[in-house]
């Protein structure tokens, strides 16, 4: 899925909270949240919350 959006490598991060962001307008929505695996057993949550 991530070459398939069309990113360079290391931007997924990005790409994600991105989409996030523009759901969220686009819903009217207030939170949202990210998660990364990062390897090595290792990942990375973000929730974000908009003021609506």
């Amino acid at each position: 899925g991530a070459i398939a959006l069309g990113h360079p490598l290391g931007a997924t991060g990005a790409m994600l909270l991105g989409t996030v962001l523009d759901e969220l307008e686009r819903r009217q929505e207030r939170y949202g949240l990210v998660t990364l695996c990062i390897g090595h057993g290792m990942g990375v949550a973000t929730i974000i919350d908009r003021e609506v």
